[in-house]
This record gives structure tokens, C-alpha cells and sequence, in this order.
């Protein structure tokens, strides 16, 4: 019933749903690691370290100060991107159905955009931080129970990697529970929001394939925030040293 209710979309319905998404692409492909990495420290992020453009690689290459800006944009740019879809609700022809499909949508293209950024010669990263925000703009309290699951898994192993996979995981198992709990259900019961929540958890285990390969080779390295890693050095640093790039610029 919903795809016959596509094909009654008048053109105007067509261009402002098309725009929402190729904004939401657009925001996705702000390259804040990168541009963060040239402009401050005079490096591209994408040559060292995992050679991912993300919070993670920053945090080992480059330390706490740089990777915290770099959450903090990418998580808002998918959030914004998921948000901005709310304006079609003035659209009487778009549904309360339809209005999560395209916010599904928007997720895919921020990330996309974060992935393969048309700002950075679509070399981007893994997209974690930028699909947290962009989910968080549909569901909150499921993204901040998979928040939990992520902060127990890290402050437990110290793998970020292991920490997103697990959260991304129990995305889908939270989500159909939500389905059927009043406090974290979204506007109805939607079937393409759990089909969705599943790519979500097929995804983040994708894109991860090399981290999972450098865990079972017990190769991965650790990232410690509260406390100092041990003598052996198991942690990744988290200062760039000199003998691969100049002093961060002041």
C-alpha cells in the first residue's frame, strides 16, 4: 500500500524529498577529521595510523583533542542530516510511514557521504560516529542503550573496534524490543526500521573485517582514556611522534 502511496507523490513531494536526501549525503561528506588534520596539524589522518578519516584514528594518532571535535561533528552531521527530514511532515501527501522511510534513508546517505565524501576524494571512514548521530535522530533512547553496551565493552577490553561491533549488534535486538515498549517506540511500528536496524549491525561488521582480523590475530591495539597503558606498550599511542610528523601547529 505504501509504494502506491509513492506513486501519487505530486513533483514537488519528488524534489523535496530527493533535496533532504542529497543534503543529508552532502553533510555526511564534511570530512571533519581530515580538515581538522590539515588545518591543526598539518597532516591528511588518511596516511597514518588505520588510515581511516574518523574519531578513532584520531584518537591514535593524534590524541583526545583532536579526536573529541571530530565525534562531535560527525556525530551532529548525521544527526542534522536525520532531523532536516522532520520538514517533510509539512508535506500532507508524505505519511507517518513514509516519514521514517526517508529518515532511513538520510541515515544511508550521511553515512555514505562520510564513507566516500565528495569533499575528501570520497576517501572518508568507517562512519560510526556519523551513523550514531544520524540513528540517535530517529530513536534516542535505543542509540543511548547501544551507547552503554559500547562504554561496557570499551571500559572492559579497551577495543573500540569490539565495542562498535557489540553496540551495532545489539542495535536490532534493541530495536525490536522497542517496538514493543512504549517509552522507546518510535511514531509506529515500522517493519523497513527493523529490516534497517539489521543492515545497521551487517554494516558496522563489514566495514570492521579488518579489525576483526586483527583481534583474532591478538594484533589490534588498545586504547586507554582514564588511565595509562602498561609498560609493555600494548596501547596505540596517542601522540603523533616526531619521526613521522612535525609538532602540531600552534
Amino acid at each position: 500500500m505504501e509504494f502506491i502511496h509513492i506513486a501519487n507523490w505530486s513533483v514537488i513531494t519528488y524534489y523535496c524529498v530527493i533535496t533532504m536526501l542529497i543534503i543529508a549525503y552532502v553533510l555526511g561528506s564534511i570530512p571533519s577529521a581530515v580538515w581538522i588534520g590539515k588545518k591543526y596539524y598539518g597532516i591528511d589522518i588518511r596516511e597514518h595510523g588505520s588510515k581511516n578519516a574518523g574519531t578513532t584514528n584520531m584518537l591514535r594518532v593524534l590524541g583526545k583533542k583532536a579526536a573529541l571535535p571530530v565525534f562531535v561533528l560527525d556525530f551532529f552531521k548525521g544527526f542534522t542530516a536525520v532531523v532536516l527530514i522532520n520538514l517533510l511532515k509539512a508535506d500532507a501527501e508524505i505519511s507517518v510511514a513514509w516519514l521514517i522511510n526517508l529518515k532511513i534513508m538520510a541515515v544511508f546517505c550521511a553515512v555514505i557521504g562520510h564513507i566516500f565524501p565528495i569533499f575528501a576524494n570520497f576517501k572518508g571512514g568507517k562512519g560510526v560516529a556519523t551513523m550514531v548521530g544520524a540513528v540517535m535522530g530517529i530513536n534516542p533512547p535505543v542509540v543511548l542503550m547501544c551507547f552503554a553496551v559500547w562504554m561496557i565493552m570499551f571500559v572492559m577490553f579497551h577495543y573500540v573496534s569490539l565495542a562498535s561491533m557489540t553496540a551495532g549488534c545489539s542495535f536490532p535486538v534493541l530495536v525490536l524490543i522497542s517496538q514493543s515498549t512504549w517509552w522507546m517506540r518510535t511514531d509506529e511500528v515500522s517493519v523497513t526500521y527493523i529490516v534497517f536496524s539489521f543492515v545497521v549491525a551487517v554494516l558496522l561488521i563489514w566495514t570492521h573485517r579488518k579489525n576483526i582480523r586483527r583481534l583474532l590475530d591478538g594484533t589490534e591495539s588498545k586504547i586507554f582514556i582514564w588511565k595509562k597503558p602498561d609498560e609493555e606498550g600494548e596501547s596505540i599511542h596517542c601522540k603523533y611522534h616526531d619521526d613521522h610528523v612535525d609538532s602540531p601547529k600552534a
